[in-house]
């Protein structure tokens, strides 16, 4: 399947792409600091498993931080970055201008307002209780609410005003992903059926969904742009891309119920979570192969281009982090890792292999032609953060995953 390549009247000027720049250029800094915070936070827990007395003040406690770690993660760094490298792939393979830069910004400010006014009131001990990436009291959740809308309309206006008659794929996936987190972000604040197990079907709900349903449909997006545009080729398949959405949105839904495996939700429930587990083999293997394929004969490039390089791990990083949940999902396993760190070891080789390493490449070579100006010593300092992140990141996957194997079949045994 092709894409209608007839094309109007160019709607670009240089002042469009100069504020396109700075939108982008923006959310990349907030994203960047947002990142460096968030790791921070992430390396202090870890020490303190070694040393638990260190910082013995309240507002240091692993149950503060924890939460303080995830959701900058997931709300100030991700999300952040994910939508400003968004608004440049919309504009750009739409042909057009940013349909508002002052939503743009709006939107920007939504999200760094939720996230620091989030982070401060986790440390003070203010949360929503025990619920998995969404601890943030319910009226700051109303402010990423009201972002992720902002975002929405910009990113629909935006793509309305395309030059050609067909919506490139990248744009499938990133107003899709866009639209699906604004209905889960609304059934997480609605409060009428969120008691005992209606609880933990929508913890279950959320928690899968913002990870699936949000950062994955962003960061395909973003792949399905950018790889063509750096091989100067076509994707392998457009049909192919097409199937893996549409699949993506039957399946996925659903699974987050496989993370309540013996619990007291439905039997019935358990298990067509599983199944559908099982069924996201379905987009994620045609999803890596399209891309994969769209490599074929250009594998070598990555010794001479760190974009291209990014662009393969992220994508084995999604391959590999994602069949890891479907294997996660049966029952005979989660008996033995339900408890273990395999989980935090998934989440980090997705959310850190995977998505860090999309948003790094577009951070790295965007906007213009800074990448082809960009000079050796940069270049080099690319790679070599390329290569840093790429060892750091599956060896403590790797770590995280074989203690699980270790101590949840050391607890099976006994």
């Amino acid at each position: 399947m092709q894409t209608n390549t007839t094309t109007h009247a160019p709607v670009v000027s240089e002042e469009d792409d100069r504020a396109l720049a700075s939108v982008f250029s923006a959310y990349a800094v907030a994203a960047a600091l947002w990142l460096l915070f968030a790791t921070g936070v992430g390396v202090l827990l870890a020490f303190k498993f070694g040393a638990p007395d260190f910082g013995p003040g309240a507002w240091l406690t692993f149950g503060r931080l924890r939460p303080i770690h995830t959701n900058a993660t997931f709300y100030g760094f991700a999300s952040i970055a994910l939508v400003g490298v968004a608004y440049y792939v919309c504009a750009r393979s739409s042909g057009t201008r940013l349909h508002s830069i002052r939503l743009a910004w709006i939107g920007l400010w939504l999200f760094n307002v939720a996230a620091i006014a989030g982070t401060v009131a986790l440390d003070m001990g203010y949360n929503a209780g025990d619920l998995e990436y969404r601890e943030w009291p319910w009226p700051i959740r109303v402010i990423f609410l009201a972002a992720l809308v902002v975002t929405a309309w910009n990113l629909i206006g935006t793509v309305a005003r395309r030059t050609t008659e067909d919506i490139y794929l990248s744009n499938w996936y990133i107003i899709g992903g866009t639209l699906w987190t604004c209905i889960i972000a609304i059934v997480a604040i609605l409060p009428w059926y969120q008691y005992g197990l209606g609880q933990v079907a929508v913890s279950g709900f959320y928690m899968h969904n913002a990870v699936g349903m949000w950062f994955t449909p962003l960061a395909l997006g973003i792949f399905y742009y950018a790889l063509p545009k750096l091989l100067n080729r076509p994707i392998y398949s457009y049909a192919l891309g097409v199937f893996a959405f549409w699949t993506n949105l039957l399946f996925y839904p659903i699974i987050g119920s496989h993370h309540f495996l013996f619990s007291p939700l439905p039997w019935w429930l358990q298990t067509t979570a599983i199944v559908f587990s099982v069924a996201m083999l379905v987009p994620v293997l045609g999803g890596s192969a399209n891309f994969l394929l769209t490599m074929r004969g250009r594998v070598r490039d990555m010794v001479h281009s760190y974009p291209l390089m990014f662009i393969f791990v992220g994508v084995i990083g999604y391959l590999v982090g994602s069949t890891q949940g479907t294997v996660e999902a049966f029952r005979s396993l989660q008996e033995i890792w339900h408890l273990t760190n395999f989980t935090v070891g998934h989440s980090h080789l997705t959310m850190y292999g995977f998505v860090a390493f999309a948003v790094w490449r577009c951070i790295s070579g965007w906007p213009s032609s800074a990448a082809s100006s960009t000079s050796s010593h940069c270049r080099s300092a690319a790679r070599c953060r390329g290569w840093i992140g790429f060892t750091a990141n599956r060896s403590s996957s790797r770590s995280s995953t074989c203690r699980a194997i270790t101590s949840g079949a050391v607890s099976v045994a006994r």
